[in-house]
């Protein structure tokens, strides 16, 4: 039996906290999802997850951030606190901050699958990152492609909309062992023009939603963070 337009019910979106982004794609994320944010070195991949979890915070909802790079809080307070719309005072309280450095090491992969949803459950997050899943790749070699499948259908049974960052090469668009699992793809380009550097957000998938094709110029600024530039306009 076919669906009326009355029947379907509309997706809840929660706001990416991004300038100029949500009017891109039906006013946010998808809620809950996981959604892939990809580019090389400086594009702004970091910059974007802390903006997505202040905006949470700032709404009075729970952010878990799991960093991949064995990053002590301290070291990542210290690059952060430099955006005027990440308040210290968020890191373990709004924002809880999780080192998978260890279980890395390790190099098993389903003790590391149940560390982070061990965590999950104690936190209770709306909002996740995993900051960057690409190391994970570097570590487990040959079981990365099933350690993203699992990964991801588990992150999609809790209540949260969890974005993943993917470090890639020059000339790549993204990481493609996680292309296929994820709900969404939000790609961050740097080009070489007329001499300086410019920075693009292209959003290439986006499940469930009539969002806006094409790259758009984007900007990084200590006070709002990653900016689509559109927005000023």
């Amino acid at each position: 039996m076919e669906l009326t337009n009355t029947e379907r019910s509309p997706l809840v979106r929660i706001p990416t906290g991004i300038p100029g982004l949500d009017d891109m794609i039906e006013s946010g994320f998808p809620f809950p999802s996981v959604i892939l944010v990809s580019g090389t070195a400086g594009t702004g991949k970091t910059t974007f997850a802390l903006k997505f979890l202040a905006e949470g915070a700032a709404r009075g909802e729970q952010g878990l951030y799991f960093t991949t790079l064995s990053e002590p809080t301290q070291w990542m307070l210290r690059f952060s606190s430099q955006f005027e719309f990440m308040r210290p005072e968020f890191f373990e309280n709004e924002i809880v901050y999780e080192d998978l450095g260890n279980h890395l090491r390790d190099g098993d992969s389903a003790a590391l699958l149940d560390a982070i949803e061990k965590r999950i459950a104690e936190v209770m997050p709306q909002r996740i990152v995993i900051d960057p899943i690409t190391v994970v790749g570097e570590m487990f070699k040959d079981g990365y492609r099933q350690f993203l499948f699992d990964l991801t259908n588990r992150l999609k049974n809790w209540n949260a909309t969890t974005l993943v960052t993917g470090e890639v090469r020059p000339g790549e668009l993204y990481p493609p062992e996680i292309s296929y699992a994820v709900d969404g793809i939000v790609l961050l380009h740097m080009a070489e023009e007329l001499g300086s550097r410019r920075k693009y957000l292209e959003v290439l998938k986006m499940r469930g939603t009539n969002h806006v094709t094409g790259k758009h110029s984007i900007d990084i600024s200590r006070k709002e963070g990653l900016i689509v530039l559109k927005a000023r306009f």
